[in-house]
């Protein structure tokens, strides 16, 4: 089921400067925005009609390359490390990754339409200069984010060098780690910035072939531990500590919130990708085929293969590469080395380098472009060091993926409510590029944007607490008031700000009909 570029008839003009084809397709007409503006460079304008050719494949072969990595692999884990049995934990990944999706579809809208990325399309709702303010968050949260992956992907090519090399591993140590893990983790980093550097074709290329390899891998992984272990261990047989009582429900909410907020980064910028699609069919479809089946179907993968390496080894070895660096065979570790080189990079590059790149273009337009932007992403998770944040299940699900995706989820809302609600679609591509237009609003701010960022974000983190000695916040919340909302951080975000904003604009949506 693939969507093929259509026919492409001629685009009808129209006094905005823009042009409309049969499809409802838009691109914006030569001459419309003047080249070397402040706000535009060739990576930020709208992609030509003749280049929007991702096809339903393309977007499900980009989710099936995203969704198939070590962190996703270990969301089942640390549920059940929190008290829930398999059938618990695979329920709240699949339920989340079936809400998430929505946001997806209503913001990858614009893409296929207009051709923007993300930081455009926030120039609608938050004015050309407002537009950094929901960015930078993005690309903060997606630097952390490409520093936590690529440490991890260095750790897994150390561990099984170390299985294969045997003195790999007991190396001279630099600031507390071997120098050969140091090693993995610069190569790796470079492995990433040079595939991204070529730009997005090179990355459509990439995934399309990564995907079904990757899928390959993790069903050999299933294959070799169920032969090894004759069936699978006691851990399908564990009960829940949590039963489905009133111990689950604390314990399942804010954990839907934190595996919501896994994905929810891509609900903002998932317009950097759609941009290139052949038309809505291909997106929708696509990431309908490729998000919430692929995640599940991980999710259940992980623990087989976890039960499985209990039985033989007494234990559950949820990390996929350790349990790989079990293996005597040489092949297989190479094997397993090549599949965790290509998986890692596939998530880290389209989820974590793509959208900063956007995103700190759109800051700079003159001075930063794509490929600059990559480049910058790469040096600031690497600065952060962002990965301590997966010490403990407490600290990644509910701090991390909690705070972040009740910040995201303020930002989705304002997205969808101004396309959607005050705009029913319906945007002016020029006056995106050019001061003094309709988005312009109050010297390139739309203050009321800003406030339903503000009240939402309040809203959704405000209550952040944590238990004693276990995460950075007052036991009580930040604001005592708002602790019970904490659990429910991305839905409160999204649904205030999205309330919030459409009330703010409805004068403003009176006046321009």
């Amino acid at each position: 089921m693939t969507a093929t570029v259509p026919p492409a008839p001629s685009p009808s003009p129209s006094d905005s400067g823009q042009l409309t084809d049969a499809q409802g397709r838009v691109e914006l007409a030569p001459g419309a925005v003047p080249a070397g503006g402040r706000f535009v460079n060739n990576d930020l304008l709208p992609v030509p009609l003749a280049n929007r050719h991702w096809t339903t494949y393309n977007f499900a072969a980009l989710w099936v390359g995203m969704a198939h990595n070590i962190p996703s692999w270990l969301l089942a884990s640390g549920l059940v490390a929190l008290g829930m049995d398999w059938k618990q934990a695979v329920f709240t990944i699949a339920l989340a990754n079936v809400i998430v999706l929505f946001p997806m579809l209503l913001t990858g809208h614009a893409g296929p339409k207009y051709g923007i990325p993300f930081p455009v399309l926030a120039r609608a709702s938050f004015g050309l200069r407002g537009a950094n303010l929901p960015a930078l968050i993005r690309a903060a949260v997606a630097c952390a984010w490409f520093g936590i992956q690529t440490w991890i992907g260095g750790q897994g090519i150390f561990v099984l060098l170390g299985t294969i090399f045997g003195g790999w591993t007991k190396a001279a140590e630099i600031a507390g780690q071997p120098w050969t893990l140091w090693l993995c983790f610069v190569v790796f980093w470079v492995m990433e910035l040079a595939i991204i550097y070529r730009g997005m074709e090179t990355l459509r290329r990439f995934e399309n072939w990564a995907a079904p390899f990757v899928i390959v891998g993790a069903l050999v992984l299933l294959v070799w531990i169920a032969m090894k272990a004759g069936g699978f261990g006691p851990l399908l047989d564990q009960p829940s500590k949590l039963g489905w009582g009133e111990d689950f429900w604390p314990v399942f909410f804010p954990s839907l919130m934190g595996m919501i907020a896994f994905w929810s980064t891509l609900s903002l910028n998932i317009p950097d990708f759609t941009r290139f699609g052949a038309g809505q069919r291909a997106q929708v479809w696509g990431q309908t085929l490729g998000l919430p089946t692929t995640m599940t179907l991980f999710a259940l993968l992980s623990v087989f293969v976890t039960s499985g390496s209990q039985a033989v080894y007494g234990a559950p070895i949820w990390d996929p590469v350790q349990l790989a660096a079990k293996t005597d065979n040489v092949f297989g570790l190479l094997f397993a080395l090549v599949t965790v080189l290509i998986a890692t990079i596939s998530v880290n590059i389209a989820a974590n380098v793509v959208s900063p790149a956007y995103d700190l273009a759109n800051l700079a337009p003159r001075f930063i472009n794509f490929r600059t932007g990559a480049l910058i992403t790469g040096v600031v998770g690497v600065l952060i060091m962002p990965w301590k944040l997966t010490e403990t299940p407490e600290l990644y699900i509910f701090t991390w993926l909690g705070l972040v995706g009740g910040l995201l989820g303020t930002v989705a809302g304002i997205l969808i409510a101004d396309y959607w609600i005050v705009r029913r679609t319906h945007l002016e591509l020029a006056d995106l590029y050019r001061p003094e237009g309709r988005y312009w609003y109050s010297s390139g701010w739309n203050w009321r944007a800003v406030a339903a960022f503000a009240v939402g974000g309040v809203l959704a983190i405000g209550g952040s607490h944590s238990a004693p000695g276990k995460g950075p916040f007052p036991e009580d919340g930040l604001i005592p008031l708002l602790k019970p909302l904490a659990d429910y951080g991305w839905a409160v975000g999204l649904a205030a700000s999205l309330l919030l904003y459409t009330v703010l604009m409805l004068p403003q949506r009176r006046r321009h009909g």
